[in-house]
Parts: structure tokens; C-alpha cells; sequence
């Protein structure tokens, strides 16, 4: 009876490991999209301390048609900053889900690398469609919502 019972025991053991032992299923969000224009694609996802962040990962121009070589921020306010390489540039950071609706997404930044500005912003994530919505931060009316849509899974 007792070897039976300790049987019994590894086996449910060792199936609740099992069914632990499955990767999380990725965030709704967490895929490659289209920017609204169709000129870069997006990568957003889960980074460790549970905030959502996207990075450039295709740009239809890689090249600066003025000096020939890859893309950089050049708008960006900080001098030191403008020869990043615009491939990778982070671009959304600190998006999380919000506690009422869990297609929303919000107190992020988003940066836009055409004229060096950062706004807050928000997500509304719309099954093949994101709208992101820019504003400044002081004033949530002041800004522009674009719709991405999904590029890759």
C-alpha cells in the first residue's frame, strides 16, 4: 500500500510538472507590425520587468539617400544620439496592460524618430490592427492616433 501510494505520488508530480513545463503563450500585442505609412515594421514585446517596448525591425529605406550609408535618428535632440542606427531603434517603451480593459494598453512613450519627439501614449489593440495614440503629456487631447497593422505573428 505505501509503495503504491509513493507510485501514485510521483506520477501526479511528475504530471503537474509536465503541464507547468508549457512556455507561456505570447501577449496579443507581442508580434511585428506595420507602422500606418507601410515603412517599418515593428517589433513589439514582453521585456523582464513585465512592460511591453518596440523596436524598428524592417525599414523600407535603409539607406540615407544624402550620405549613403544605413539610416540614423538624426532628429533626435540629443547630439550624441543622432548616429544610432534607425534599424533597432527603440521606439514604444513601458506599455503595460490596463487593469480594466485587456485590449488597452497604457502609460508608455512613444518616440518619433522623424522629428526626435517623445509622447505618451496608449494602445488599443483591434484583433489584425493596433491604434497607437500619441499625446503630450500634460494634455491627453493634444496628439494623433495611427493604426499599425499586423506585419508577421
Amino acid at each position: 500500500m505505501k509503495r503504491s501510494m509513493i507510485i501514485f505520488s510521483a506520477a501526479i508530480l511528475t504530471a503537474v510538472l509536465f503541464i507547468g513545463a508549457h512556455p507561456m503563450e505570447k501577449n496579443q500585442i507581442e508580434k511585428v507590425w506595420y507602422n500606418q505609412e507601410k515603412t517599418s515594421k515593428i517589433q513589439i514585446y514582453l521585456a523582464k520587468d513585465g512592460n511591453f517596448y518596440g523596436k524598428i525591425e524592417w525599414l523600407d529605406v535603409t539607406i540615407d539617400k544624402d550620405t549613403g550609408k544605413p539610416r540614423t535618428d538624426k532628429e533626435n535632440p540629443d547630439e550624441n544620439l543622432r548616429n544610432t542606427p534607425l534599424m533597432g531603434l527603440l521606439i514604444l517603451r513601458g506599455f503595460h496592460p490596463d487593469a480594466t480593459d485587456p485590449n488597452l494598453y497604457v502609460d508608455g512613450k512613444v518616440y518619433d524618430p522623424k522629428n526626435g519627439k517623445t509622447y505618451c501614449g496608449k494602445i488599443t489593440y483591434k484583433g489584425n490592427t493596433l491604434d497607437l495614440r500619441g499625446f503630450i503629456c500634460s494634455v491627453p487631447f493634444l496628439g494623433r492616433t495611427a493604426t499599425w497593422t499586423l506585419a508577421e505573428n
